[in-house]
């Protein structure tokens, strides 16, 4: 008997060893890290667990005071929530879940839901690792999603939690993001390719895009492209807005040159098929091991129209820049072809957005009823691994949702946080399949309250636009699937007498005194309106299609988890919230 209570006693000390060195080794490896200033004093480490709907944080600063890591809001510090943490002098640490009352006075949380599993201090960093739930049950903690999250970061010069302007700094990022480059397969024949604007000037406009024509690889057996990646040059970063690579058809008779891709010459906008995307606060994108971009066969194209989007908003003159993507490819192939699907709003001014709008909702409709028919070829279902999102300076929200037989199936992707600083591929976290006959709906939030005239869709900044692309596989013959909203019907409803010109409506619709009873009347309008749907193929064949705008129930949020972690009070370096495992536990209980 002796001897089964001595073992019960070992194995509970071997599991609560085990227990500890899991979630409190302060050394443990986090995945993903970003600088959150510009000096690169305040570094973030973070990881997380999808399932349990845990996320961890390090935060280390060069600073021998406080520091703290939390999430707020887009408009205003009041409500952020913060985690405060230090080293006193004598040794001892202290910790503990705060938020914001006003926009420098901190107060403690009465629910401590932060978990701390490592907190300290040398002779420059401060270092404080904990963990939260993604969701906690506590008010005053905003929620962990995968839209983007405003990370706010600051610290003291001493152990007395107070906030600075100075010291205090807020970044997007996406935190949940779902696969690591780095642990991806990487092909050992790799081959890279650069496509570049070379040496352009960039005009001293606000708006201007830049189209060339290039060839890709010329390969003589087929290859896959799996990942890509932006070329910037130092110090122009802040004045490329985006990059895209358009697919050709091997057909088709293109220009020479750089030129305006909207401009008087039409050739420049020749190619709409997207193949590869990058926009402002981006990183390089790396394809699910299983597919590539498919080049070198007779049915790839030979070449693309590579834009540049260049928003010199200071109309600064002689910048000359260097931008473009490079490509990364391998004779290896992945198992299916990878396919970009373009949604959204059509972009053109028949999208509108009133002025002095708190909130304007824009839709875009797919109807995939006519893929078979324009793809020249049975289809099968395809499969989304990513996603890139696109407005423009008002956006302020956007979601995708799939329906089945009039059925809403699911949310397929949503980023109610946008930040137009931060565009990014993002991956999903499962596959989304689409079958033949689904319908796709693309919705956008807007706000002009710093605007007095009428927003309409276009390639400007200053313009908007409403677009989701998909990347998915297998690839079929389809490269766009764009709504847009009875622009008749909207006249009327409004009140005005309606043209049978569409475009002389949009100029009718600019004198409509916009109060925001007529804000919700033409959103209203939009929404009940008639949608046209253009279905447009890679080889750039466009036929017309009708349908309506079905409601979108909202997405019901998941369960809060209580509150699991505590405070550190001082004298006491255990971290927060240490717990034994209900193993251990019922081994203990077995002992006594």
């Amino acid at each position: 008997m002796a001897c089964i209570c001595l073992f019960r006693l070992f194995l509970l000390l071997v599991l609560a060893a085990l227990y500890q060195g899991k979630h409190l080794n302060p050394t443990s490896h986090l995945r993903y890290s970003r600088f959150l200033d510009p000096s690169n004093t305040v570094f973030l480490r973070w990881d997380f667990d999808y399932a349990a709907e845990i996320i961890t944080f390090e935060i280390q600063i060069r600073t021998t005071g406080w520091v703290g890591l939390g999430i707020t809001d887009r408009y205003t510090f009041v409500g952020s929530d913060l985690v405060v943490g230090g080293v006193l002098p004598s040794g001892n640490v202290y910790f503990s879940d705060q938020h914001l009352v006003d926009e420098d006075t901190l107060e403690e949380d009465g629910s401590q839901d932060a978990e701390l599993l490592g907190l300290t201090e040398d002779a420059v960093y401060t270092t404080m690792r904990f963990s939260r739930p993604f969701r906690s049950c506590d008010p005053h903690d905003l929620d962990i999603s995968s839209d983007t999250m405003r990370v706010l970061a600051a610290y003291g010069l001493d152990d007395t939690p107070k906030l600075s302007r100075e010291r205090t700094f807020v970044k997007s990022i996406f935190l949940l993001q779902i696969v690591q480059h780095d642990d991806l397969d990487v092909p050992k024949d790799t081959i890279i390719y650069d496509l570049e604007i070379s040496n352009f000037l960039i005009p001293e406009d606000d708006t201007t895009y830049a189209c060339i024509f290039l060839p890709l690889p010329i390969v003589s057996q087929k290859h896959h492209i799996y990942k890509y990646e932006p070329l910037l040059v130092e110090h122009n970063e802040t004045m490329v807005h985006h990059i895209l690579m358009y697919a050709c058809g091997n057909a088709s008779v293109l220009p020479t040159g750089i030129n305006e891709c909207y401009g008087s010459d039409p050739a420049f906008s020749l190619c709409s098929h997207v193949i590869a995307g990058w926009a402002v606060g981006g990183l390089s994108y790396q394809f699910p091991d299983e597919a590539g971009i498919s080049i070198g066969t007779p049915l790839d194209p030979q070449w693309v129209r590579l834009e540049v989007h260049y928003s010199n908003f200071h109309n600064l003159p002689g910048i000359y820049d260097t931008s473009g993507m490079r490509l990364f490819y391998t004779k290896h192939l992945r198992k299916y072809d990878m396919g970009v699907l373009e949604l959204g709003i059509s972009v053109f001014p028949i999208h509108f957005i009133p002025p002095g709008a708190e909130s304007f909702m824009s839709y875009g409709l797919c109807k995939t009823e006519k893929f078979e028919e324009m793809n020249g070829a049975p289809i099968a279902d395809i499969y989304v691994s990513g996603y890139l999102i696109h407005t423009h300076l008002a956006g302020r929200s956007l979601q995708a949702v799939q329906y089945r037989n009039g059925t809403q199936l699911q949310t397929i992707c949503k980023d109610f946080s946008y930040d137009f600083n931060l565009q990014e591929t993002r991956d999903l976290p499962h596959l989304v399949e689409i079958k033949p006959g689904d319908e796709l709906l693309i919705e956008c939030n807007y706000q002009t309250l710093d605007r007095e005239f009428m927003t309409f869709g276009g390639p400007s900044t200053t313009n908007e636009m409403c677009l989701v692309f998909f990347f998915y596989y297998p690839r079929i013959n389809i490269s766009s699937c764009l709504g847009y909203p009875d622009i008749i019907y909207v006249t009327n409803e409004l009140g005005e007498e309606a043209s049978e010109n569409p475009m002389e409506n949009l100029m009718i619709l600019n004198n409509v005194e916009w109060t925001p009873e007529n804000i919700k009347k033409a959103e209203k309008a939009c929404r009940e309106s008639q949608q046209t749907v253009m279905v447009k193929t890679i080889d750039e064949q466009e036929e017309n299609t009708t349908g309506w705008i079905p409601d979108i129930i909202p997405t019901p949020r998941g369960p809060c988890l209580e509150s699991s972690g505590g405070k550190v009070e001082p004298q006491d370096k255990t971290p927060a919230g240490f717990r034994l495992p209900l193993v251990a536990l019922l081994f203990l209980q077995g002992t006594l």
